[in-house]
């Protein structure tokens, strides 16, 4: 008899708050993590702009969209070598060629011999 008839009440009302307030809070952590997201990409792409030539940048976008995985391995080799300092100048078309023959996989052969 300790409860009053509004104790139900005032609990399902805090409860309602402390719902309100911890999908608020999900809300807001997903909207940082998008934001962060943005930010990496705006810079990763920021350093692609300054180190590769136009064709270079045209044949890796093509790449990108024939091969998405294939694509996204260059691009964070490449992203890798030029934080680590190993591009220094501009990489043209013809180098960008020759990269993505270097990080193309193996293909593989199959001889079927008869005997």
């Amino acid at each position: 008899m300790t409860e009053r008839p509004g104790d139900d009440d005032i609990e399902q009302l805090r409860q309602e708050k402390l719902e309100q307030l911890q999908e608020q809070a999900q809300q807001e952590d997903g909207e940082q993590l998008r934001q962060a997201q943005q930010e990496a990409e705006a810079q990763k792409q920021a350093l692609l702009r300054q180190h590769l030539s136009d064709g270079a940048r045209k044949r890796l976008n093509t790449v990108k969209m024939s091969k998405p995985e294939f694509g996204e391995q260059v691009e964070k080799q490449l992203l890798a070598l030029i934080q680590s300092g190993r591009v220094r100048d501009q990489i043209d078309e013809e180098q960008m060629k020759e990269l993505l023959q270097e990080l193309k996989p193996d293909e593989q052969s199959f001889n079927i011999r008869r005997r």
